[in-house]
C-alpha cells in the first residue's frame, strides 16, 4: 500500500470511527490479542489491551473506551463482568462480544448488557471493524458461507458441554450420546 494510499485509508476510517477513537481490547490468547490490536491501530483506533477480566475492568474504570472488544472466557473469569464494569462508567460504549464457541443464551446477556454485536473466534480484522463501525439500523450482512449441519450440531454440543460446567458424564446424558462418542468430537477441531 502506498503512502498516499494508507492515508487515504485512514482518513475514511476516521469517519466511521469518529472523535474518540479508543478501544479496549480483553482477550487472554496473547498472540490473537496482540495481531487484533495491530490490526486496529492500522485501521485508526488508539488500542489499549488487558488479558484479564481483572485487567480489564481496571482500564475501563480508569478510562472507559468508546469502542471494545470483549472475549467471553477469559482465564480469570467471564468478560461479562467487563462489559458491566464499561457500562457502570459509559453508556455510549460500542461493544463487540467474542467467543470461541457459539452461545445462545450467552449472546442474550451479552446483548442485555450493552454489547451490540456478538462474533465467533477467530473472527478477523475487518469483521471486527466492521461490527464496531455499524451505524445503528444498519444490518448486518449474511454470511457468505453460513454454517454447515455439522458445525450447527457441534456448536449445539458446545453450548450443553458449557450448561454442564464441561461434565462429560453430564452432557453425554442430556444429549443421549455415549460417552465415548461425545469425547471424540469434543477432542474434535470444529467443522466449517
Amino acid at each position: 500500500m502506498t503512502e498516499q494510499n494508507h492515508d487515504n485509508f485512514a482518513a475514511s476510517n476516521e469517519d466511521h470511527i469518529g472523535p474518540d477513537a479508543s478501544l479496549l481490547i480483553v482477550d487472554d490468547d496473547g498472540p490473537f490479542l496482540r495481531r487484533l490490536a495491530r490490526a486496529m491501530e492500522t485501521r485508526g483506533f488508539q488500542v489499549e489491551t488487558a488479558e484479564s477480566v481483572a485487567e480489564g475492568v481496571a482500564k475501563s474504570k480508569g478510562r472507559p473506551p468508546k469502542y471494545a472488544v470483549v472475549d467471553l472466557r477469559l482465564g480469570d473469569g467471564n468478560g461479562l463482568d467487563v462489559i458491566e464494569a464499561i457500562r457502570q462508567r459509559r453508556d455510549d460504549t460500542r461493544i463487540i462480544v467474542l467467543t470461541g464457541y457459539g452461545n445462545i443464551a450467552t449472546a442474550v446477556t451479552a446483548v442485555k448488557l450493552g454489547a451490540v454485536d456478538y462474533l465467533a473466534k477467530p473472527a478477523d480484522a475487518d469483521d471486527v471493524f466492521s461490527a464496531l463501525t455499524q451505524r445503528p439500523g444498519e444490518k448486518a450482512e449474511l454470511p457468505e458461507n453460513p454454517m454447515s449441519a455439522d458445525r450447527v450440531r457441534w456448536e449445539h454440543i458446545q453450548r450443553v458441554y458449557e450448561m454442564c460446567e464441561r461434565n462429560v458424564s453430564e452432557t453425554a446424558r442430556r444429549l443421549n450420546m455415549h460417552r465415548r462418542t461425545l469425547q471424540r468430537i469434543l477432542a474434535k477441531r470444529a467443522p466449517k
